[in-house]
């Protein structure tokens, strides 16, 4: 199948059928069994493992690779031969055979590798970035890099099918306020000036609408300056998808189509379309978050109408109550943890009541009365042993407070051996500002390019709060795969959006001058969504760190630690950028 002059048989190749083949393989040696007379050799290459035996009258070869240890590099030449039933290794694709070695050639030597290459693996992950290329060998980390492969092949297909056409735009750009922190790079050729990485292709592929070429995709890099954490990485790949001419539903039919080929063709999975779909606003009060995971229930509830007018001052005096219900009876100690995660969201803790005896009981039930408790008990669904969290405040913050309790009782309690389910649903009808009161004033919710609800478009200068997008997130176990939304592609409303977050028409034409002026010429309806590739596969493959599924990441520290970047630069260099270096303080 992949015969080169080097071999003629990959070590995942050769089945019971191939008895009595002469076959040249070359590999990696996986692990060496001298057994005196007869040696075993186990050959490794990407497709899979090879058993060669070197039989005890063939002392030549036994001499030979005397010295021969794992990650030897090896070609080897012999005849297939099957194994007998009682020693056919079912664990290998290859289990069925083995090759009797009549030739050997050591093609390089290996040093003693800084880790074992095997499957369950236990070093620090600083070790295994540095020597990536060796991580790469095994199964685990090999499987996710086929699987990544896998589903590009398989998006091209149905993008392809569906009309699209993949389209490059560049990655060095202007700068652009697109929510994170731009990587900059210098310009030899204009001394003082700087290119952007590119966050995303947003404004080259709205110009592409523009320029007629209604159905757009591509396998885009995208670069953010933000802080590390499992689901980030500095440089990313999305599936950037745009569309002339189009509305939400024809955003979600696509990519509902999209993913249910992926996971059909990826893992074998049938997915069901179409998707849930939940507003921003019932996803926060139901789950308090704005992608959260369905794999489990306790949902979030308002009870401010139960609790008002009980006379407890905190219930009294906030603008809302909600609670959950764990469905767990918790200790002391658990439900300290709760209010220590409460406490990181600016909560100064939360109330707890327990169901027991037959009676609620914890510190605020004093205040309520009899109908009350009975609601308290109907509402939130409450059964023997149930612990119930219950949060005041604002709107936003409480609710996000009880979304992070949620998600640890989930973790807790619910997560573990549902890794294969997948959940998936869209968050619809965003808000299109936020009002930032340290800075007092309006900020973009998501990006600017986002056409309002028609109904809300009179509310942009007189009410920006009131202002909902045509936006929308794909969210899978919670975790948010991609966002996209309708564009604004009018002139005016472009300007009137880019107006309520600060920005003059001169400033927007400064920065937005080239996206400003397209607009002039005819620009179609369109939008799109950008899916993250390498969210989906961690994902789709059960990961639950994004550096598994790239083949050479950065570390959480933002560097790579295999090739030792980022590096200084000489002065020569910077001079001739134009450069000067200025240390902070206390460096």
């Amino acid at each position: 199948m992949y015969e080169t002059k080097l071999r003629t048989h990959t070590c995942g190749e050769l089945k019971k059928s191939s008895d009595g083949q002469n076959v040249v393989l070359a590999g990696w040696v996986k692990k060496k069994r001298d057994h005196g007379e007869i040696v075993f050799i186990d050959l490794r290459d990407r497709y899979g493992v090879t058993q060669v035996i070197i039989e005890k009258e063939r002392r030549d070869l036994k001499e030979q690779v005397k010295n021969v240890r794992g990650e030897f590099v090896l070609q080897v030449s012999g005849k297939v031969r099957k194994r007998p039933l009682d020693m056919v290794n079912e664990e290998i694709a290859t289990g069925e055979i083995e090759v009797v070695a009549d030739k050997i050639e050591i093609l390089n030597e290996s040093e003693v590798p800084p880790f074992e290459i095997k499957d369950d693996l236990n070093v620090q992950e600083e070790l295994r970035l540095k020597y990536r290329y060796l991580d790469l060998r095994r199964n685990t980390l090999k499987e996710t890099i086929i699987a990544r492969h896998k589903t590009i092949q398989s998006m091209r297909t149905f993008l392809s099918e569906n009309g699209f056409l993949e389209i490059e735009t560049p990655v060095l750009t202007r700068n652009t306020p697109e929510g994170a922190r731009d990587y900059l790079v210098p310009s030899r050729n204009h001394i003082g000036k700087f290119y952007s990485m590119a966050q995303s292709p947003q404004l080259y592929k709205q110009l592409l609408m523009v320029a007629g070429f209604d159905r757009y995709y591509q396998f885009a890099r995208c670069f953010r300056d933000e802080d590390m954490r499992s689901d980030r990485q500095p440089e990313f790949t999305q599936i950037d998808i745009e569309m002339s001419f189009v509305d939400e539903e024809d955003v979600y039919r696509i990519t509902e189509g999209l993913m249910k080929k992926v996971f059909h063709d990826v893992i074998s999975y049938e997915l069901d379309t179409p998707f849930l779909r939940l507003t921003y606003k019932e996803a926060m009060e139901r789950y308090g978050s704005d992608k959260p995971d369905l794999r489990y229930g306790c949902e979030i509830n308002d009870i401010t109408d139960i609790v008002k007018g009980s006379g407890f001052g905190v219930f009294e005096n906030a603008d809302f109550t909600f609670a959950y219900n764990t469905k767990q009876s918790l200790s002391r100690k658990q439900i300290d943890e709760y209010n220590d995660v409460a406490k990181k969201y600016g909560l100064p803790g939360l109330f707890y009541v327990k169901y027991t005896e037959g009676e609620l009981k914890g510190s605020i039930v004093k205040y309520l009365g009899e109908i009350s408790k009975e609601k308290l008990i109907e509402r939130l669904d409450i059964l023997s042993g149930n612990t119930i969290f219950i949060a005041s405040g604002k709107w936003k913050r409480t609710l996000e407070t009880l979304g992070a309790c949620r998600r640890k009782t989930g973790n807790d309690f619910y997560i573990e051996g549902r890794g294969n389910e997948y959940n998936f649903l869209w968050i619809t009808r965003f808000p299109m500002f936020e009002w930032n009161e340290d800075e007092e004033k309006w900020e973009p919710c998501h990006h600017i390019f986002t056409m309002p609800l028609d109904e809300d478009i009179k509310f942009i200068e007189s009410d920006p709060g009131k202002v909902h997008g045509k936006l929308y997130d794909l969210v899978c176990n919670g975790v948010e795969i991609s966002s996209g939304s309708i564009r604004a592609f009018k002139k005016d409303i472009q300007e009137r959006i880019m107006n309520v977050i600060g920005l003059s028409n001169e400033e927007a034409e400064k920065r937005f001058g080239f996206l400003i002026e397209g607009f002039k010429y005819g620009a179609p309806p369109h939008g799109g969504i950008a899916p993250g590739l390498d969210r989906l596969i961690m994902i789709m493959l059960n990961r639950d760190n994004i550096r598994d599924v790239i083949a050479f990441p950065k570390s959480l520290q933002a560097s790579g630690i295999m090739e030792d970047s980022p590096s200084e630069v000489d002065d020569r260099r910077l001079t001739e950028l134009g450069l000067k270096l200025i240390k902070k303080k206390g460096s």
